[in-house]
């Protein structure tokens, strides 16, 4: 899994990639550009090609995904997903509360509500989540989120 966390315009996110309960990459870049959304997620990664051909509008098949995340789309930031009962899903995430997914959900939302920022709940989740971890990284959403930038640690947008 992973742990993504939201808080204040600021979306952080680890770069820990597992096969059960092995490590299989620990610096993995997870943003993903495509057709002028950028997506995160978290679950099964075979899954999450799927679930973005879900949110253009293609279903490729009736299997069950292991898979949920968040896009960047026209202003907006989304949860997106789809289960059984209700197929493919879109939620708004409410921007002026901290939000968070994965793994590491429980501890991030806990250290954001203490205070910390998005990048410090994600960090404060690798701690105790063994499936959050590696390098963590931020995407900043511009006001009207029009422009977003990715910041590695060291890099300055």
């Amino acid at each position: 899994m992973t742990t993504i966390a939201y808080k204040d315009g600021v979306i952080a996110y680890d770069s820990r990639v597992t096969r059960g309960s092995l490590i299989d990459h620990d610096d993995y870049e997870k943003l993903i550009h495509r057709n002028g959304h950028q997506f995160l997620f978290t679950g099964c990664g075979a899954d999450f090609a799927a679930l973005m051909d879900e949110f253009f509008g293609v279903k490729v098949s009736d299997k069950p995904l292991d898979a949920n995340g968040l896009v960047v789309t026209n202003g907006r930031l989304c949860q997106i997903g789809r289960d059984v009962e209700s197929g493919f899903w879109m939620d708004e995430v409410w921007m002026e509360r901290a939000f968070a997914i994965g793994s590491g959900r429980d501890f991030a939302l806990a250290a954001m509500d203490m205070g910390a920022t998005a990048k410090e709940a994600v960090e404060a989740a690798a701690k105790r989540d063994v499936y959050t971890g590696g390098t963590i990284r931020t995407l900043i959403i511009n006001e009207g989120m029009a422009d977003a930038k990715t910041n590695a640690p060291g890099v300055t947008a």
